[in-house]
């Protein structure tokens, strides 16, 4: 049986609000909306999301049509990127350009790539324990920490030409047996299960 790895589509952004904060915008939640209404949504057995508010939303989208209950657990979060607050668009993609290419070192402060892989591993790794591997599950997060998980399960370099298209609102699927990536990102609107 499978897992799915499915980040949160577009967000409202606010310089004003913390980023865990932000929501989806318009466009996230019409693209939430329509990949979740789709048939492979209910052969979904569990759904596991993060915290913060945007993957919140993804998830209840995704609860709806399954009918599932959604479960939250805080350690699946983005990197933490509170010690610079919010960066410009430009100056971000600089940023975690840096952060994937030094993934033993901070970037001003930020969490490194390293820890934040250990710890969306764990994470997943944690819930797995428990988890009935006959049962299909999908976990709802975060770009950065989806690609770090990615890396750690296809036994690659942290970097970030792994990293999903622009937009968020992809997922990869792995097996649950082997825990080996079979599909790569893909737009959560063109899976078709």
């Amino acid at each position: 049986m499978y897992a799915l790895y499915i980040t949160h589509p577009q967000v409202r952004i606010d310089p004003k609000v913390p980023v865990p904060q932000w929501g989806l915008s318009d466009i996230g939640a019409e693209r939430a909306r329509r990949a979740f209404s789709q048939p492979w949504v209910r052969d979904l057995r569990r759904i596991v999301s993060s915290t913060e508010t945007k993957a919140i939303e993804t998830a209840q989208y995704l609860g709806r049509t399954s009918g599932l209950d959604v479960e939250h657990v805080e350690a699946m979060h983005e990197n933490d990127r509170s010690a610079t607050g919010f960066l410009p668009p430009d100056l971000f993609e600089k940023a975690a350009d840096w952060f994937f290419a030094h993934p033993h070192a901070s970037y001003k402060g930020w969490e490194t790539a390293a820890d934040a892989q250990a710890r969306i591993v764990k994470a997943v790794e944690t819930v797995l324990a428990d988890h009935d591997p006959s049962q299909p599950i999908a976990f709802i997060g975060h770009g950065a920490v989806g690609t770090l998980l990615k890396s750690h399960l296809s036994h690659d370099v942290i970097r970030r030409n792994g990293d999903q298209p622009p937009g968020g609102g992809n997922l990869f699927r792995f097996d649950l047996a082997d825990r080996k990536v079979t599909c790569d990102w893909t737009p959560i609107e063109n899976w078709q299960g």
